[in-house]
């Protein structure tokens, strides 16, 4: 059994006889006491090539999804925070977006490239004229013009995979954003502001899957070694005696 699965069992396991102490009253020990869960692997985040992001949004044809899946790799959304986004939490004039109650329920500011802001204003000039307040809407069927769902993005998103002949994810695009930002030579920290996450080391994940930013930085450093080196004057050969 992978990690996984030992420790759903084990969660399984710790319930049961917690229920046989509390509910039927039995003096039983629970064998499964705390501590016992095995360590996660932590797999690095997945990215994007340009290519095949180029080949996945040729496929797109519906202007409400490019606009909801440019946000996931232009501003790092969230599949969640695309669902939950409202009209009021865009500023056009200030290309940026605020993102409300993210995960662990806090707020936070990210910003929108140009084509990512064309996409959704394309979308909003098609969009039904009502009072709903969430920008992506359902389209067709019984449940036409109410906020369109988590799931419902991902089937979108599922489609659009299957499409293209890609393997690609909400949560990919996100990554991806991460990815050719520090290999563009945007801060850590930064990232971290723009990915809402809690802790840096969360971000650091990024840091050890970027080669490119470690061989830019690589040879623009020794490249200005070698150029110091080749401006010091010669060492003076000892004489002979």
């Amino acid at each position: 059994m992978t990690a996984k699965t030992i420790n759903e069992r084990l969660v399984a396991i710790r319930s049961f006889y917690r229920y046989l102490a509390e509910e039927e009253n039995r003096d039983i020990k629970n064998p499964a006491v705390r501590g016992m869960a095995l360590r996660m692997p932590k797999p690095l985040p997945r990215h994007v090539r340009q290519g095949d992001l180029d080949l996945f949004f040729t496929v797109i044809t519906k202007k409400r999804d490019r606009a909801m899946f440019m946000l996931m790799l232009r501003c790092g959304l969230r599949v969640e925070e695309v669902a939950n986004l409202s009209i009021n939490d865009i500023d056009y004039q200030c290309s940026q977006i605020m993102v409300r109650g993210g995960k662990g329920d806090k707020d936070r500011t990210t910003y929108f490239s140009s084509d990512a802001g064309s996409a959704l204003a394309a979308y909003l000039r098609i969009r039904p004229s009502t009072r709903e307040q969430r920008v992506f809407l359902v389209e067709k069927g019984v449940y036409r013009g109410k906020p369109l769902s988590v799931r419902g993005i991902q089937k979108r998103m599922e489609y659009y995979a299957k499409k293209s002949g890609i393997s690609i994810s909400c949560h990919q695009l996100r990554h991806t954003m991460a990815t050719q930002l520090l290999n563009g030579g945007a801060d850590i920290v930064a990232i971290q502001e723009l990915l809402g996450h809690s802790t840096i080391e969360l971000t650091m994940r990024y840091s050890r899957l970027s080669n490119m930013k470690a061989q830019h930085d690589y040879y623009q450093v020794m490249d200005r070694i070698m150029e110091k080196g080749d401006q010091a004057p010669p060492a003076q050969r000892p004489l002979k005696n």
